[in-house]
């Protein structure tokens, strides 16, 4: 049930849209966290994080280099490290309360922008006005200072809200990025529905594993940041809701409402015995992970004609879980290369799941495309415990 990825080399230009889209969401929530790690003064967190956006970085530089070239790729390189090493300047002047420190860092980094929108302009021959693709890093930019500065005020509610917008917004960048790289012949099908489709549940099942991380490690953080966090988690679950609407109608929708929100649930029942020391209640909380990964697996079967058998489903939902499961068994512990590790593998997972699904959906169902993102939900829909 999970998807291998191909070698950039030999990727398509729809698989290198979808390897453009899984790194540059990745890079937004890593930059949110290794941010906050600087602000707060984490001082254990912080290089461990700080390396997986590194990695990140030359992941993606070299899907630049495949796609534009290896005179386009060293420029990009040499453009997101300095955006990076700005962002952290950013961070350096919220820890230390020093607005003019703030203040230059924002001035590099919206100067960052403009010469990203050169870059592309330039290494897409004129496919990407520089103007467009400036404002696009230009908003991600103001999304995460914002979200940085709501986080070191207190303001939770909007610094995870924003976080989760910043997520989307480059995530959905990672289309136009791949695009911009190939002649209109060769971007026939770029945006069909079926191409749509697949890219709003990667968007929204990675997003899902990554705020259920969020969730998690704000359960450490105390009830304020965890109910900020569980409340993106809800609007998340309420996207995926709507998406399976489109699909499967409004009755079949609850369905699944229920029993995802079930499986969140569970997750965050396991959390809250981790964070308590409470060991029956973790065996209670993995127990009831297996049953409900059981009935979400025959709710997905169900809707695909069984084209895609219960047995692989279950283990698929079940590999999730268990992702989630040693990710705050290891966070608690401190052992945060770990959880990183962790993490990444289990974003991973979810996008192949996303991809094995939609595509039975496609051959099956033959779905209205759901709009994908935050305009998608409205309201929670899961329940969560708190601490």
């Amino acid at each position: 049930m999970t998807l291998a990825a191909p070698t950039a080399a030999t990727a398509s230009p729809k698989q290198q849209r979808a390897q453009f889209e899984q790194l540059l969401g990745l890079h937004a929530l890593l930059a949110v966290r290794l941010m906050r790690s600087v602000a707060i003064a984490a001082p254990d967190f912080v290089p461990v994080v700080s390396a997986s956006l590194q990695d990140n970085t030359e992941a993606l530089s070299q899907l630049v280099t495949t796609a534009y070239g290896g005179a386009q790729g060293d420029r990009f390189t040499q453009l997101w490290q300095r955006h990076i090493t700005d962002l952290l300047s950013y961070a350096n002047g919220v820890a230390g309360n020093d607005a003019s420190a703030k203040q230059t860092a924002r001035a590099a980094l919206l100067a960052d922008a403009k010469a990203y929108g050169s870059w592309l302009a330039e290494a897409s021959n004129g496919r990407v006005r520089a103007s467009d693709a400036a404002a696009g890093v230009r908003m991600h930019v103001h999304e995460l200072m914002t979200q940085l500065d709501a986080y070191a005020a207190g303001d939770y509610a909007n610094a995870y809200r924003i976080e989760r917008e910043a997520y989307e917004h480059m995530f959905t960048a990672g289309a136009g990025l791949a695009k911009a790289s190939i002649t209109p012949e060769l971007a026939v099908g770029f945006d069909a529905p079926p191409e749509k489709l697949r890219s709003a549940f990667a968007m929204l099942l990675g997003e899902h594993m990554e705020l259920i991380v969020d969730t998690q490690r704000a359960t450490f953080a105390g009830a304020p940041e965890f109910k900020a966090a569980a409340a993106q988690v809800n609007a998340n679950t309420a996207a995926l809701t709507k998406g399976m609407g489109a699909i499967v109608g409004p009755r079949k929708a609850k369905e699944f409402q229920s029993a995802w929100a079930n499986h969140v649930e569970g997750l965050l029942a396991y959390t809250a015995a981790v964070a308590g020391g409470d060991e029956v209640g973790k065996a209670t909380a993995e127990r009831n992970l297996d049953a409900f990964a059981a009935r979400l697996a025959l709710y997905f079967s169900d809707i695909v004609r069984n084209e895609l058998p219960v047995e692989p489903l279950t283990d698929a939902i079940t590999a999730h879980d268990m992702h989630l499961v040693d990710h705050v068994d290891a966070y608690a512990a401190k052992r945060y290369d770990q959880a990183l590790q962790l993490e990444l593998e289990g974003y991973q997972q979810m996008l192949g799941v996303a991809s094995t699904l939609v595509g039975a959906i496609q051959r099956t169902v033959k779905p209205q495309l759901p709009v994908g993102g935050s305009q998608t939900g409205g309201g929670g829909s899961a329940h969560h415990r708190r601490r």
